[in-house]
C-alpha cells in the first residue's frame, strides 16, 4: 500500500520552530521527488517547499526562502521540513506530497495533513 504518514504538527508562538517528518512505504522512495504544501483557511493549496531525488536539488516559496529547510534521508524514507522564525501567517495544513515511483512511472501521492498553528 502506497502511503504517506506526516507528524510533528502543533501550536507554537511566532518566532517559534517546528519540524515536519514524513514517512513514504510502499514505493521507491530514493526515485521520489517530494513536496511540502500547506493550505491556510479560506485558501487553496500552495506549494512550499520542494526536493528532488539529489539531495541538494531544492526549492521554496519565496515567503519562506531562508526560514524553511526541506531535506530527505532516502534510508529512513523521510523526509523534512524545518520550519524556523514561524510567523502567523505560517498557520495551516501542511501535507507531503510525492512523485511515488513504482510500476515504472510516478504517481502523485498525498498524506493525511498536519495541522501547524503560529499563536501568542
Amino acid at each position: 500500500q502506497v502511503q504517506l504518514v506526516e507528524s510533528g504538527g502543533g501550536l507554537v508562538q511566532p518566532e517559534g520552530s517546528l519540524r515536519l517528518s514524513c514517512v513514504g512505504s510502499g514505493f521507491t522512495f530514493s526515485r521520489s521527488p517530494m513536496s511540502w504544501y500547506r493550505q491556510a483557511p479560506g485558501k487553496e493549496r500552495e506549494l512550499v517547499a520542494h526536493i528532488g531525488t539529489a539531495e541538494d536539488a531544492t526549492n521554496y516559496e519565496p515567503a519562506v526562502k531562508g526560514r524553511f529547510t526541506i531535506s530527505r534521508d532516502n534510508g529512513k524514507n523521510t523526509v523534512y521540513l524545518q520550519m524556523n522564525r514561524l510567523q502567523t501567517h505560517d498557520t495551516g495544513v501542511y501535507y507531503c506530497q510525492a512523485a511515488a515511483w513504482y510500476g515504472n512511472n510516478w504517481h502523485p501521492t498525498w498524506g493525511q495533513g498536519t495541522q501547524v498553528t503560529v499563536s501568542s
